[in-house]
């Protein structure tokens, strides 16, 4: 995505004061933070280097290099790996189709033997590409479409969505943050670029979130919904990694032990005939 990596690095410096890394904070300054003569600076490098970097005409721009800017603007760990994912992008490997996503039959297995738990199986463009009974209950995905079934499509082109989550924006944030990751990680997918360009276009609320350049990873946290029928249902997860499918994450919602949600979702799920997980 052309652009991303100037953006990027804008964000930062707009993030950081000048006195803050020991710099006078006097003169007029025409945006908010370190200026690209500051950065270079501090990092070590010419301004024609750290401007040639920040422009994406640097490809060939060291770890030692990548490192002192990080440095400098305080990336964290996941804002680090972005920013090296960012300066070397993989290039496209041709006009070849995108193969249909598969789920193992040992993880369809893995997944139905969950009783307890809320699980799904989404790959690196947020597609749900498998679930079990209790999440179908609880997010009805098997009465949706494969588009549907994509997290920020759902989260920002579905009206109901607001209502599904009760803290909706701070939901927003997180999804937006982690696609982040996951585009400058897959630079070459021409289809979670299109998702990105499809969401730019029709939702005003991605659009600012997404030009705001959160990053972060969605690896663990609390999510609350509000269920049709069964109320507020609160449930932390957890993602696993999918060894042998590296792009394809397991999340895991499990809710607390004797929990108002573990109750209503007990009750639910008797409600519920069993779904298998998703066959494709």
């Amino acid at each position: 995505m052309d652009g991303d990596l100037g953006d990027f690095l804008r964000s930062r410096r707009a993030r950081i004061r000048p006195e803050e890394v020991g710099l006078p904070s006097h003169g007029r300054r025409r945006v908010p933070g370190l200026r690209r003569e500051e950065v270079a600076q501090l990092a070590g490098v010419s301004v024609d280097y750290y401007v040639r970097v920040e422009q994406g005409r640097g490809p060939s721009v060291s770890d030692a290099v990548l490192d002192a800017i990080a440095r400098v603007l305080r990336l964290d760990e996941t804002e680090h790996a972005h920013l090296r994912a960012l300066a070397r992008p993989r290039r496209p490997r041709g006009r070849t189709a995108t193969p249909a996503p598969r789920v193992r039959p040992g993880v369809r297995t893995l997944l139905d033997g969950m009783d307890r738990a809320l699980a799904v199986v989404i790959n690196h463009r947020m597609d749900v590409l498998a679930w079990n009974a209790l999440a179908d209950a609880v997010f009805h995905y098997a009465r949706t479409t494969p588009e549907e079934r994509n997290v920020p499509r759902h989260l920002f082109l579905d009206p109901t969505a607001s209502d599904f989550y009760p803290e909706w924006h701070a939901v927003a944030v997180q999804c937006v943050a982690h696609l982040r990751v996951l585009a400058g990680r897959h630079a070459d997918d021409r289809a979670l670029t299109s998702l990105v360009g499809e969401l730019s276009l029709k939702s005003e609320d991605f659009r600012r979130l997404w030009a705001d350049h959160p990053v972060a990873e969605c690896a663990y946290g609390v999510k609350r919904v509000q269920h049709p029928v069964a109320g507020l249902l609160t449930f932390p997860y957890e993602t696993l990694a999918v060894t042998a499918d590296p792009e394809q994450t397991l999340l895991v919602y499990t809710p607390e032990p004797g929990s108002e949600t573990a109750e209503r979702l007990a009750l639910l799920g008797s409600w519920t005939s069993p779904v298998a997980a998703e066959r494709r």
